[in-house]
């Protein structure tokens, strides 16, 4: 299954937990893997909480600041994005039990945009 996900700023977290829940048919049993065809964007798992999504966002911003002088910037100007992505995951795995993903309390699967606003692709399989 293929999502597409549009996203709206620069740098966003974008939950994703209930369009994946909704791929998974109710009497499947395995391990949902989730990935994001994109090396500009990234995958986590978090609390969607909008004080804690801002944090990660000024996290991310702090750890590698736009035009800090990257190489890559010589070419199309977003190194800051693809050196953000490289810090998160590009898949996850989450268990699958009788149709529902196995996520802690608190936990929501999050689309990180790193260089929007884009159209992203995110495969979601159960096996």
């Amino acid at each position: 299954m293929r999502l597409s996900v549009e996203t709206t700023a620069r740098v966003e977290l974008v939950d994703l937990t209930d369009r994946i829940s909704g791929e998974i048919s109710p009497d499947e049993t395995g391990v949902c893997t989730v990935f994001l065809q994109h090396t500009s964007a990234g995958l986590l798992i978090q609390e969607n909480e909008s004080r804690l999504k801002g944090d990660l966002v000024g996290l991310l911003e702090s750890l590698v600041p736009t035009g800090g002088g990257y190489g890559h910037d010589e070419l199309d100007n977003n190194a800051d994005s693809h050196l953000r992505a490289a810090l998160l995951d590009s898949s996850l795995s989450i268990p699958v039990v009788d149709g529902k993903l196995q996520l802690g309390t608190w936990q929501s699967v999050f689309l990180v945009e790193l260089d929007g606003p884009r159209t992203r692709s995110v495969l979601v399989t159960v096996t």
